[in-house]
């Protein structure tokens, strides 16, 4: 049965090169409901959401906007410190809102020059990347758990499981938001770091995520995005 698999799998990945399949370019909105700046960043991640087809956003809701009469019922603590693991990385302040692109850059979230600058450069770099530098991916459905394929490349990296909402809409009671009505996508719900990959071909069964439905993002210690899969 595994040998079958495997070969499956490796039929699946030839198919997907032959289509010429490419991986998205991820987005990483670090965002508050308790956030004034925050709602205009929400409303252009969801319109990329909707017209790119070759992105995937993802709204981590920080928690450190808290203290205020507003409770954000998405934050997580998870996505604050990776908000903090990026500014450490790319050399940027802690702040919402805060778009990190394909894990390598940053931005205001609101500023849409900005933000769709950056996703065309993330994008050239995709479509530039040499064969074989990024590994396949896939993510699927098994007896009720998530089956993780990773193929060969050739480095190691992380493998992170994020469960996620497609849409929540929020009336905002209190706060830097009163009386608004927050229409938020994607909305992560929980965050889970999997065995690091080494380079081989690699097989994991894992419990679904908190959230309708999941990504596994595999990042290279860089912090760029090598390889991306949702279902």
């Amino acid at each position: 049965m595994a040998r079958l698999f495997l070969v499956l799998f490796a039929l699946l990945a030839a198919a997907a090169a032959a289509r010429g399949a490419s991986r998205p370019v991820v987005l990483e909105l670090f965002t508050s409901q308790s956030c004034s700046s925050c709602p205009p960043a929400d409303a252009l991640l969801a319109d990329l959401a909707t017209s790119e087809a070759d992105v995937l956003p993802l709204d981590f809701h920080v928690d450190y906007w808290n203290y205020l009469s507003w409770r954000d019922r998405f934050s997580l603590p998870a996505a604050t410190q990776r908000q903090r693991t990026y500014a450490a990385a790319l050399g940027a302040e802690v702040y919402t809102p805060q778009l990190v692109i394909d894990g390598t850059a940053q931005a205001v979230g609101s500023d849409r020059a900005a933000v769709i600058a950056a996703v065309a450069r993330a994008r050239a770099a995709v479509a530039n990347e040499a064969p074989g530098t990024a590994p396949t991916l896939l993510l699927r459905d098994s007896n009720g758990r998530l089956a993780v394929e990773v193929g060969a490349g050739p480095s190691g990296g992380k493998l992170l499981l994020v469960g996620f909402d497609p849409m929540h809409v929020t009336q905002i009671g209190a706060g830097e938001n009163a009386g608004r009505t927050l229409t938020e996508v994607n909305v992560v719900r929980s965050l889970k770091e999997l065995p690091a990959w080494r380079g081989a071909a690699t097989s994991l069964l894992v419990d679904k995520p908190a959230g309708a439905r999941a990504v596994v993002l595999l990042q290279a210690a860089d912090g760029h995005i090598l390889a991306a899969a949702t279902r």
